[in-house]
């Protein structure tokens, strides 16, 4: 009746996860692309060139030996933008390698071009060359992300001033940064150009930034920041953007203040990319962001047999939910039934330093009213943090009282993201202090951070 069980509109992680689950469950798939190579916003101008540039820097500025060889080391003397992009290159060339044969090997078919509905289950598939292709599906996924958000009164022109999308093809290094918007892109690349000594300002319209994480963290945060000069304007809107005689960006803030930079980056918000997938034909509606709005259990859209998935349904835009998103939308799609997801999943900011987060915040749980204790652990406490000279970087654990059991953890420093993954795996099997005081940790290892941060919380439970 069809001409495949499932289409696919977007290659990037939600996407490839939900082709291939369909194609392992002996399904005909077709992944429609419109971008040169697959992967989308992910492997190309999003999560994997951000943390590629984010890896490089550290490794090419010697950052991670400055607590013992000083400020002024480095392991390249010259970094320029040709260091950044050559590594970042390679990355790119084998992410789209592995992705390819995933697909060759389980039969989904490719099709390169831009998607739009004809009607619930007909897409027209326009090529780079103006060719046009109709196919039809009995199901469709819309996986097609987000794009930057780019107001008419930001001079955006590839040299000087950049959304997040184009940072990654920077031609040069800047000697100052203005970065405006303090969300999760914002922050990182703020940290990212820093760590390379370049002199950055953040500006945020909000007196406030990133209030999903714990407040002790982003305090923590804050004070690395200003340890290295970054100048945070923070309460102030911009009010214009404008270009002096050298091409370089102005901008002028609500309280009368000027930031003038080499180059700016204009990080605040992405927009679902559907305006151009014809959704009335199909019967659906997106939000002013041009999100989707879906059925949170299995991904459907108003439309039953159309699903969405990833950053273009909002909310948490992580490459590791759209995954898990995309293959639970597809088994739901073939009425297969996949396990409950997971209470807790973990939040990944990969900073300089790096922050992650999983569970409930002190402010979440004062909110609930829940007796609680808190155990914090430095990284500089640990023998492995001295080896690796650490001078900063923190572990806060948050217990229930009246159940030990742990409530959430929060770290900011150096392998944040990686160590998160055993305070996950306590919370979801709802672990207690027990878990931490009684069991062994590899010495010398940075996780040592859990047993001293569960002493901690454990001598003054006992007090109480």
């Amino acid at each position: 009746m069809y001409d495949f069980d499932m289409i696919v509109i977007g290659s990037g992680p939600s996407g490839r996860r939900a082709a291939v689950q369909s194609a392992k469950i002996g399904k005909s798939v077709l992944v429609v692309e419109k971008g040169r190579r697959v992967g989308g916003v992910s492997v190309h101008t999003g999560t994997i060139p951000s943390k590629t540039l984010r890896e490089t820097v550290l490794n090419l500025s010697g950052w991670r030996e400055r607590g013992f060889y000083g400020r002024s080391y480095r392991v390249k003397q010259d970094i320029d933008a040709g260091d950044l992009m050559s590594r970042l290159h390679k990355t790119l060339d084998h992410e789209v390698d592995v992705l390819e044969h995933q697909f060759a090997r389980n039969g989904v078919k490719t099709a390169r071009g831009e998607a739009c509905f004809l009607d619930p289950h007909t897409l027209q598939i326009t090529g780079e060359g103006g060719e046009v292709d109709t196919v039809t599906a009995a199901h469709v996924l819309i996986a097609v992300g987000t794009r930057p958000f780019r107001p008419d009164y930001v001079p955006f022109n590839g040299m000087s001033v950049f959304d997040s999308d184009e940072i990654v093809d920077l031609p040069r290094l800047p000697r100052s940064l203005a970065v405006i918007g303090a969300g999760v892109i914002g922050v990182e690349y703020a940290s990212i150009f820093s760590a390379l000594d370049v002199s950055v300002t953040l500006i945020e319209p909000r007196s406030t930034f990133l209030d999903f994480i714990d407040k002790e963290l982003i305090e923590e945060f804050v004070h690395e920041l200003r340890d290295r000069n970054v100048a945070l304007r923070f309460g102030a809107a911009v009010t214009s953007i404008t270009l002096d005689a050298r091409e370089r960006p102005v901008c002028k803030l609500a309280d009368g203040r000027t930031v003038h930079s080499d180059m700016l980056l204009f990080a605040a918000g992405r927009v679902g990319a559907t305006d151009r997938l014809n959704l009335e034909a199909a019967g659906l509606a997106v939000d002013h962001r041009g999100r989707i709005a879906v059925e949170p259990k299995t991904l459907q859209t108003a439309v039953p047999h159309i699903y969405a998935a990833g950053d273009v349904i909002g909310f948490p835009s992580l490459a590791s939910t759209s995954m898990e998103q995309g293959r639970v939308a597809a088994c739901h799609a073939f009425g297969l039934e996949p396990p409950p997801p997971p209470e807790f999943f973990p939040y990944g900011i990969y900073s300089v330093p790096e922050m992650s987060t999983v569970g409930m915040s002190e402010e979440e749980v004062r909110k609930r009213e829940i007796p609680y204790e808190c155990g914090i652990a430095r990284f500089r406490e640990t023998s492995r943090g001295h080896i690796m000279g650490l001078n900063s970087g923190m572990m806060k654990m948050i217990f229930s009282v009246k159940t030990r059991r742990l409530l959430g953890v929060h770290i900011v420093g150096e392998g944040a993201t990686e160590l998160i993954h055993i305070g996950q795996a306590v919370l979801n099997l709802r672990g207690t202090i027990d878990y931490f005081i009684e069991n062994t940790f590899n010495y010398p290892t940075l996780a040592e951070a859990y047993k001293i941060a569960g002493l901690d919380a454990w001598n003054r439970m006992t007090r109480v």
